[in-house]
Protein backbone atom coordinates (compact mmCIF):
# COMPACT_ATOMS: atom_id res chain seq x y z
CA UNK A 1 0.00 0.00 0.00
CA UNK A 2 2.93 2.54 1.23
CA UNK A 3 4.53 1.83 -2.19
CA UNK A 4 1.67 2.47 -3.98
CA UNK A 5 0.73 5.77 -2.43
CA UNK A 6 4.52 7.41 -3.25
CA UNK A 7 4.39 6.04 -6.80
CA UNK A 8 0.86 8.08 -7.46
CA UNK A 9 2.47 11.13 -5.90
CA UNK A 10 5.76 10.59 -8.20
CA UNK A 11 3.38 10.79 -10.71
CA UNK A 12 1.82 13.39 -10.16
CA UNK A 13 4.90 15.65 -10.29
CA UNK A 14 6.68 17.23 -7.05
CA UNK A 15 4.63 20.08 -5.32
CA UNK A 16 6.25 22.79 -3.35
CA UNK A 17 5.22 22.50 -0.04
CA UNK A 18 7.04 25.83 1.29
CA UNK A 19 9.49 28.66 -0.05
CA UNK A 20 11.51 28.89 2.96
CA UNK A 21 10.82 32.88 3.34
CA UNK A 22 8.50 33.44 6.24
CA UNK A 23 5.42 35.47 4.67
CA UNK A 24 5.79 33.97 1.28
CA UNK A 25 3.37 31.44 0.46
CA UNK A 26 3.67 28.88 -2.38
CA UNK A 27 1.91 30.04 -5.49
CA UNK A 28 1.06 26.79 -7.05
CA UNK A 29 0.03 28.72 -10.59
CA UNK A 30 3.12 30.79 -10.52
CA UNK A 31 3.87 30.40 -14.23
CA UNK A 32 0.62 31.90 -15.63
CA UNK A 33 0.74 34.65 -12.55
CA UNK A 34 4.44 35.59 -14.27
CA UNK A 35 2.99 35.71 -17.47
CA UNK A 36 -0.27 37.98 -16.96
CA UNK A 37 2.09 40.14 -14.63
CA UNK A 38 4.89 40.29 -17.26
CA UNK A 39 1.99 41.02 -19.82
CA UNK A 40 0.15 43.92 -17.52
CA UNK A 41 4.12 45.85 -17.20
CA UNK A 42 4.80 45.96 -20.91
CA UNK A 43 0.83 47.33 -21.59
CA UNK A 44 1.49 49.88 -18.45
CA UNK A 45 5.14 50.88 -19.35
CA UNK A 46 3.59 52.07 -22.64
CA UNK A 47 2.29 55.59 -20.44
CA UNK A 48 6.14 56.47 -20.28
CA UNK A 49 7.43 58.43 -22.96
CA UNK A 50 9.59 56.08 -25.70
CA UNK A 51 13.43 57.34 -25.31
CA UNK A 52 13.29 57.25 -21.37
CA UNK A 53 16.04 54.62 -19.93
CA UNK A 54 13.54 53.42 -17.37
CA UNK A 55 11.29 52.38 -20.21
CA UNK A 56 13.59 50.70 -22.00
CA UNK A 57 15.33 49.04 -19.22
CA UNK A 58 11.53 47.53 -17.97
CA UNK A 59 10.54 46.35 -21.42
CA UNK A 60 14.20 44.83 -21.90
CA UNK A 61 13.97 42.34 -18.60
CA UNK A 62 10.07 42.43 -18.65
CA UNK A 63 10.37 40.97 -22.28
CA UNK A 64 13.53 38.34 -21.89
CA UNK A 65 11.68 36.95 -18.34
CA UNK A 66 8.16 36.90 -20.41
CA UNK A 67 9.86 34.82 -22.86
CA UNK A 68 11.34 31.92 -20.50
CA UNK A 69 8.29 32.03 -18.54
CA UNK A 70 6.57 31.38 -22.12
CA UNK A 71 9.22 28.73 -23.09
CA UNK A 72 9.26 26.70 -19.75
CA UNK A 73 6.56 24.60 -18.54
CA UNK A 74 8.29 23.96 -15.38
CA UNK A 75 9.04 26.90 -12.59
CA UNK A 76 12.22 25.12 -11.14
CA UNK A 77 13.46 26.01 -14.87
CA UNK A 78 11.81 29.43 -15.12
CA UNK A 79 13.99 30.02 -11.79
CA UNK A 80 17.27 28.31 -13.32
CA UNK A 81 16.81 30.69 -16.60
CA UNK A 82 15.60 33.81 -15.18
CA UNK A 83 18.28 33.34 -12.27
CA UNK A 84 16.58 36.37 -9.31
CA UNK A 85 15.23 33.54 -6.98
CA UNK A 86 11.96 31.58 -7.03
CA UNK A 87 9.02 32.32 -8.85
CA UNK A 88 6.99 33.96 -5.88
CA UNK A 89 9.80 36.01 -5.59
CA UNK A 90 9.30 37.20 -9.10
CA UNK A 91 6.08 37.72 -8.35
CA UNK A 92 6.60 39.97 -6.13
CA UNK A 93 9.05 41.84 -7.95
CA UNK A 94 6.97 41.69 -10.80
CA UNK A 95 3.87 43.50 -8.75
CA UNK A 96 6.44 46.15 -7.36
CA UNK A 97 7.25 46.92 -10.53
CA UNK A 98 4.17 47.74 -11.41
CA UNK A 99 3.49 49.49 -8.48
CA UNK A 100 6.33 51.90 -9.47
CA UNK A 101 5.56 52.34 -13.15
CA UNK A 102 2.01 53.66 -11.63
CA UNK A 103 4.53 56.13 -9.38
CA UNK A 104 6.93 56.68 -12.09
CA UNK A 105 3.69 58.04 -14.26
CA UNK A 106 2.23 59.89 -11.11
CA UNK A 107 5.74 61.73 -10.77
CA UNK A 108 6.71 62.42 -14.26
CA UNK A 109 10.47 62.71 -13.77
CA UNK A 110 10.93 62.70 -17.66
CA UNK A 111 9.21 65.96 -17.64
CA UNK A 112 11.80 68.68 -16.63
CA UNK A 113 11.98 71.86 -17.47
CA UNK A 114 15.06 72.70 -19.09
CA UNK A 115 15.48 76.19 -16.40
CA UNK A 116 14.85 74.21 -13.60
CA UNK A 117 17.60 74.33 -11.05
CA UNK A 118 18.04 71.66 -7.98
CA UNK A 119 18.22 72.63 -4.62
CA UNK A 120 21.14 71.68 -3.17
CA UNK A 121 21.03 71.11 0.81
CA UNK A 122 24.47 70.59 2.79
CA UNK A 123 24.66 69.77 5.85
CA UNK A 124 27.95 69.83 7.26
CA UNK A 125 27.12 68.24 10.46
CA UNK A 126 30.18 65.68 11.46
CA UNK A 127 29.43 61.93 10.66
CA UNK A 128 29.21 59.52 13.02
CA UNK A 129 31.56 57.39 14.10
CA UNK A 130 30.09 54.14 12.85
CA UNK A 131 29.23 55.45 9.80
CA UNK A 132 31.49 54.04 6.98
CA UNK A 133 33.19 56.51 4.70
CA UNK A 134 34.60 56.08 1.24
CA UNK A 135 37.97 57.80 1.52
CA UNK A 136 39.24 57.20 -2.34
CA UNK A 137 43.48 56.59 -2.61
CA UNK A 138 45.32 59.45 -4.28
CA UNK A 139 44.67 59.72 -8.17
CA UNK A 140 47.79 58.59 -10.32
CA UNK A 141 50.35 61.20 -11.25
CA UNK A 142 49.76 60.89 -14.96
CA UNK A 143 45.90 62.02 -14.29
CA UNK A 144 47.04 65.69 -12.59
CA UNK A 145 49.56 65.97 -15.89
CA UNK A 146 46.78 65.70 -17.77
CA UNK A 147 44.57 67.74 -16.28
CA UNK A 148 47.17 70.25 -16.28
CA UNK A 149 47.36 70.32 -19.64
CA UNK A 150 43.84 70.64 -19.96
CA UNK A 151 43.57 73.38 -17.76
CA UNK A 152 46.49 75.94 -18.57
CA UNK A 153 46.43 78.28 -21.27
CA UNK A 154 48.29 77.49 -24.62
CA UNK A 155 50.38 79.38 -25.68
CA UNK A 156 49.60 81.89 -28.96
CA UNK A 157 51.00 80.00 -31.93
CA UNK A 158 53.43 82.23 -33.90
CA UNK A 159 52.04 83.10 -37.30
CA UNK A 160 54.40 82.98 -40.29
CA UNK A 161 54.26 86.87 -41.42
CA UNK A 162 55.87 85.82 -44.48
CA UNK A 163 53.35 83.38 -45.61
CA UNK A 164 50.37 85.16 -44.67
CA UNK A 165 47.95 86.17 -47.05
CA UNK A 166 49.25 83.90 -49.53
CA UNK A 167 47.16 81.11 -50.52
Amino acid sequence: MFLVRRTGAALLGRVKETTGIVGLDVVPNAREVLISLYGKTLHEIKAVPEGENYRKAVETFTRNRLNVCLAEKDSDQIERRIGCGQVEELIEEAQDELHLISKMIEWDPWDVPEDYECKVIENDRPIPKHVPQHQPGPLPEEFYKTLEAMTSPKPAEKIDESTSGQI
